[in-house]
Order: structure tokens, then C-alpha cells, then sequence
């Protein structure tokens, strides 16, 4: 029975497939043959004017003559002037074996101007038409494919969240995956700085690709007291899903049995929970810390007022003393005088307050003395000195608290470093993404923990708590020169690194005057005649009693060539400082060529080869550090009496990000 069309005014309503398709066929088969038409009427046309006009004057056959006239020169007369002879053009046929000429293309030979060329009008015809034709067949096969995918879509069941590719022979389905710790779980864990099980913790949620908020209490210390009231210690780590504490690394290893199977159980059963936001652990944001209140005594307290009133009221100006110019002075005897009309002290307690401003770094004596002393001697408050503006952690003001016991702050600093490297550092913590810790609140916390250095007292700390500190202070301030400083093309500008200071306990102490005035005990740096300290420097006193090579393997300057950064606790700094030497040596530190009987070294051997000695005692010294292959074969090199030789390598000055 032949399938019946229901006319309407405006479209055809339920047209068989199978006569639709013969109709498409028929208009492509149409539209085809049109074009193929157009382009050969087109291609004609363009090649026509080619071959008209060089043979238009012309009639060639192969093998004749053809006679033409010259115009002007017609008939040539000999000397009896009767005689005619015609000039004639002489086309000869090819050798047989040469190619035919063949006629010249129109982009090389283009028309004169007196051709007649054809209009293009036939040619912008054809082209229209053509394009008309593509539109409507296209439009014709997006319709017809529109109303097949939705009668499908009628008919077949909707898979969302699935993507089918059809290849030849191939079908492949891709089902999207529901990341249950992006949904309606979040994981939030409780850590500090320096700790193992927070590390395994952090790595496994990491391989498994779980995103998680840390609060490290060491850094947001007011956190600590949140964690006892969650759990009723601060034990650490701590894991919460959502508001349920689910334990430490105990309990996470128990959930990773079968797979992480019970993980994963876990997971769904509380993202499929209710959920309602209340009682998740805040996540970290933009802060102050909120230090635990100190009680601050009664005498210090009137000496930060007493403070406060001589920046106001004494003459501050510039001096002639010692035939030099001395600026932002005034004189002890100034200040007792002012202590005594305006605030009613005796003459003696006057001088006695006039120490305590000295001892606290309020003021510093210009030209070194110890002691406060009234007479002729001249003083300059803290924020006065020439070094202040080139001090990175002074921000406008000095720090008038009480200064905070130093070895306080260095572990306080340490911890929030610590945490710093353990979040924006590699696991071998050989490459820092600095432009990460730039954008961190950990190091604006810091960077606010620096102030509390201002004013504090060095003189108090034992020897292995001044090494800590200085190693501590000398990697975080390179970490902090990364940022504020920066490094043109990835290469460090050793100079400006150099100079890179922080004030602390009322004094400057650069990169530079760490590493070779503190902890390499006053010795001059590499290519320099001069010590970092003269004889009456105050910072002499910090300097470490006795020189240790192996603070060198404990100094990160930043660069790919340098030891990997790492921190120091006061109580363990020999024993962490011999663990990095066994790493240097391990990874890049030493190479040992048999055959030439040639040592390769890193060039910080050279440099600073008064702190190591003779070169084939440094060789003695280095075995100390390593494994035993690498002492089996310098023992061998030593023993058979033969020479050793001792190259160095290049040192790469680019940065470690």
C-alpha cells in the first residue's frame, strides 16, 4: 500500500523515512551534477582568452609554410627596381623526439590590456548558486538528523553521566567518576610541624587524589585549644569526615585494608548522611595569632611609656663628633636631664633607666660603648640607625613589647617553616614552589613573627642553640629573598642575595654576615681580604666559639647546586647536621673516576677550603660521611700510594623551584 502525505498549509507531517531519504538522494545527486557542470564552464571560460589571442593571427598547420606580410616593409627593391620579394615566416616541425609545446599558464603569461577578456558575471553566478544549494542541503540533513535523535530520545532510556564513542569495531564507554571527598564529605585534618604519622597521613591523602583541609596547630596556634575540645587532647593527627573524628594514622590504616574498601564505605555512608555544614572544623583564614596573654610587669610597662616620651621630647638631630657627622643622635646627658625635670627621677635612677633602654635595644650606643654613660657619649634610638630600610622584617616601626626569649621565637619561627616546607615543597624538599608560599597565610604569619626579632636577646642562648638558630634563621631568610628579592631569567644575583638582611637583637645580620661572621666564627668570605666583624663589632660576642665544616651542609642558598633546605631542633643539630652530610655526598655531593684516579667535588670545597683543610686531608674527612662503596674505593685510591686528583665541578646557580 502506497504510504499517503497529509498536506498542511506550512510543512508535511508524518513523511516516511524511506521516501524522505529517496528525495535527498535525488537533491544531492542534482546538486552534484550542477557543480560539476559550473566547474567546467568555469574552468573553460578562464583559459579561453589564452588561447585566442596568440593564435588568432595565426593559421598553423603542421609541416607548411605560412606567409605574412610585414607591415612597412612590404617589397625590398634591387638596383634594376624591378624585382619584389616577399618576406615570409617559416614554421618548421619539431623533432620527434623533443615534447610539445605545451600553451602558457595564465598566472605566468598574464592578458595584454587590448584583450577581451570574458566578464566574470557567469562565474559569480555559478558560485552563488552553488552556495545557495550547499546551504539548503546542509540544512536539510541537520533537520532530518535532529528529528531522528529525538524520536531515539523518545524511545531509549537516557544515560546521563556517560559518554559512548562508536569506532570501527570498537565501541568504548566512559562513566564519569563521583569523587565522594568533592561532594558533600570533607576531610579536615589536624596536624604539627615536623611530625611522621602527619606526613603518612598527608602523603596517602595526596596518592589518592582526596582533597583535605590542614590546620596545622604550631601555625594557628589558637586551633590547639579547638582540638582538645573536639577530642579532649591535641594528640596529632587527627581526621575528621564532615563533624566525625574518625582518629589518627591508626585508624587510617584500618580503613585501608581490602583496598581502601572500608575507606570508601565510610565515605559513601556519610556522603549519603544528612548533611547540614554545622560542627565541621573551620577551615584556616586570614588572621592574626592570638598569642597567649602574658603577664607584662610593672616595671616594664612604665620603661615602654618612659620610651614613648623621649622619641617626642628629646633633640634629635645631627652632630659634629670625632670629626665626623654624626645624624639622629642625642646625648646621654640629654636623656637624665629629661628623665629627671619631667618624669621625677633621682639622678641615679635616671642613669639606671638610661642602661635598661640599652640592655633592651631601645637605644644603641653610636660609637660602642657598652654601657649607658651621661658625659659626651651620644646615642641613637633603634629605628634611627642607617641599616633600618634595608631591613626585610622592619615594617615601620620597631616591635615595644618585651623582647621574647630568643630561643622562644626561633623554635616558633622553625615550626611555621616547617609546615611551610611539608605543604609547598618537594618530598625530597629539593624544589620550593615559592610563588605558592608567596600566596600563603603560613608565611604572612611569619613574616609578622619577624618583628618579635627586633629586640631580642642573643647573649642568652648555649651554643647549640645559637647554631640552630642561625642555620634556621639563614634558611628561612633565603626562602624570603626568593620572594621579596627575586632572580632575573631563574638565576640567582649573588650579590643582592647577599646583602639580604633581617634585625635582630637590635642589629643588622645579612646572608653574607650569618654564614661567615656568625657560624664560620668570624673568617673571611671566599676572594675577600676583610673579616665580616671588626674587633669592637658588638656582634662578635654571638659568633659561635668554635667553627663546624659541617654548617655548610646545613645552608640552602636557594640554587640546584646548594643542599636540600631543612630546619635544625637545638637538642639534635650535630646529629641532624651529620645526616646532611651523608645526603649531600649521597646524591650529587662526590663522584669518584677510577680510571683517572680523579675525585669530582662540589666547588663549595674550594671555596671554602680553609674550613676543610689540606686537600688530601679533605679526601680522610669525606670518607667519615659515606656509604661503604664510596669509602671502598677512596680507600683503595689512598692505600696503593699513587696520586689523587681533585676536580671540581660547575656550580648551577639557578634557583631550586
Amino acid at each position: 500500500m502506497t504510504p499517503s502525505l497529509v498536506h498542511s498549509p506550512n510543512t508535511f507531517v508524518n513523511i516516511p523515512i524511506p521516501f524522505f531519504i529517496f528525495i535527498l538522494h535525488q537533491v544531492i545527486i542534482f546538486g552534484l551534477n550542477q557543480y560539476i557542470k559550473y566547474q567546467f564552464i568555469a574552468s573553460f571560460l578562464h583559459s579561453l582568452p589564452h588561447f585566442i589571442h596568440p593564435l588568432s593571427s595565426f593559421h598553423i598547420e603542421m609541416g607548411s609554410e605560412v606567409e605574412q606580410h610585414v607591415p612597412n616593409q612590404t617589397t625590398n627593391t634591387n638596383t634594376n627596381g624591378n624585382i619584389s620579394v616577399a618576406k615570409t615566416l617559416s614554421i618548421v616541425q619539431p623533432h620527434s623526439l623533443l615534447p610539445k609545446p605545451t600553451p602558457p599558464l595564465a598566472t605566468s603569461n598574464p592578458n595584454p590590456p587590448n584583450d577581451v577578456v570574458p566578464s566574470s558575471t557567469f562565474k559569480t553566478f555559478f558560485r552563488q548558486r552553488s552556495n545557495h544549494l550547499s546551504s539548503a542541503i546542509s540544512r536539510t540533513i541537520s533537520s532530518l538528523k535532529n528529528s531522528i535523535d529525538d524520536k531515539n530520545d523518545d524511545k531509549s532510556p537516557s544515560f546521563k553521566d556517560v559518554t559512548e564513542f562508536k569506532l570501527s569495531g570498537l565501541k568504548v564507554v566512559v562513566e564519569a567518576k563521583n569523587d565522594l571527598s568533592l561532594g558533600k564529605v570533607r576531610i579536615t585534618l589536624f596536624s604539627k610541624s615536623n611530625c611522621r604519622d602527619c606526613s603518612a597521613v598527608r602523603m596517602f591523602f595526596k596518592e589518592r587524589g582526596l582533597k583535605f583541609v590542614e590546620i596545622n596547630v604550631d601555625v594557628y596556634t589558637e586551633r590547639e585549644r579547638e582540638l582538645n575540645q573536639r577530642t579532649g587532647n591535641t594528640n596529632v593527627p587527627k581526621i575528621f569526615f564532615n563533624e566525625k573524628l574518625i582518629g589518627g594514622l591508626v585508624e587510617l590504616n584500618a580503613m585501608r585494608k581490602n583496598e581502601g574498601g572500608e575507606l570508601e564505605k565510610k565515605l559513601t555512608e556519610i556522603a549519603n548522611g544528612k548533611f547540614s555544614g554545622d560542627g565541621i572544623p573551620v577551615a584556616p583564614e586570614y588572621g592574626f595569632d592570638e598569642m597567649a596573654e602574658e603577664k607584662v610587669a610593672e616595671e616594664d610597662e612604665e620603661i615602654v611609656k618612659v620610651v614613648r616620651v623621649l622619641r617626642q621630647r628629646l633633640p634629635i638631630q645631627d652632630r659634629l663628633m670625632k670629626m665626623k657627622i654624626v645624624r639622629n643622635c642625642f646625648a646621654g646627658s640629654e636623656l637624665v636631664e629629661l628623665l629627671v625635670r619631667h618624669h621625677g627621677y633621682v639622678h641615679d635612677e635616671a642613669v639606671e633607666v638610661g642602661n635598661q633602654l640599652c640592655q633592651k635595644r631601645f637605644i644603641n650606643p653610636v660609637f660602642g660603648e657598652i654601657n649607658f654613660e651621661e658625659e659626651n657619649h651620644v646615642y641613637r634610638f633603634l629605628e634611627h640607625e642607617a641599616f633600618i630600610p634595608k631591613c626585610y622584617n622592619f615594617r615601620g616601626a620597631t616591635n615595644d613589647s618585651e623582647p621574647r626569649n630568643a630561643a622562644m621565637v626561633c623554635d616558633r619561627l622553625t615550626k611555621i617553616m616547617f609546615a611551610i616546607l611539608e605543604s609547598y615543597a618537594s618530598e625530597d624538599r629539593r624544589r620550593v614552589d615559592y610563588v605558592a608560599i608567596s600566596k600563603s597565610e603560613e608565611f604572612r604569619r611569619y613574616v609578622n613573627m619577624t618583628q618579635d626579632l627586633h629586640r631580642v636577646d642573643l647573649l642568652e642562648l648555649s651554643e647549640n642553640e645559637k647554631l640552630a638558630f642561625f642555620l634556621n634563621m639563614y634558611n628561612a631568610m633565603v626562602i624570603h629573598a626568593m620572594i621579596r628579592v627575586g632572580c632575573q631569567e631563574g638565576v640567582i644575583n649573588r650579590r643582592s642575595f647577599s646583602d639580604f638582611q633581617y634585625l635582630i637583637g637590635g642589629h643588622p645580620y645579612s646572608l653574607a654576615t650569618i654564614t661567615n661572621g656568625i657560624l664560620r666564627s668570624n673568617r673571611r668570605s671566599p676572594y675577600s681580604l676583610v673579616k665580616p666583624f671588626g674587633t669592637r663589632d658588638r656582634r662578635l660576642e654571638v659568633a659561635v666559639v668554635k667553627m663546624n665544616p659541617l654548617i655548610h651542609f646545613g645552608l640552602c642558598n636557594g640554587t640546584k647546586s646548594s643542599p636540600k633546605v631543612r630546619f635544625f631542633s637545638p637538642c639534635r643539630v650535630a646529629e641532624e647536621l651529620r645526616c646532611a652530610a651523608r645526603e649531600f655526598f649521597e646524591s650529587d655531593g662526590i663522584e669518584v673516576d677510577l680510571e683517572k684516579r680523579t675525585l669530582h667535588l662540589n666547588p663549595i670545597f674550594k671555596w671554602y677550603s680553609a674550613d676543610f683543610g689540606h686537600e688530601r686531608n679533605v679526601v680522610k674527612w669525606i670518607m667519615n660521611y659515606l656509604d661503604a662503596n664510596k669509602t671502598g674505593l677512596l680507600a683503595h685510591l689512598l692505600d696503593d700510594g699513587g696520586p689523587v686528583h681533585i676536580s671540581y665541578k660547575s656550580y648551577d646557580w639557578s634557583i631550586n623551584s
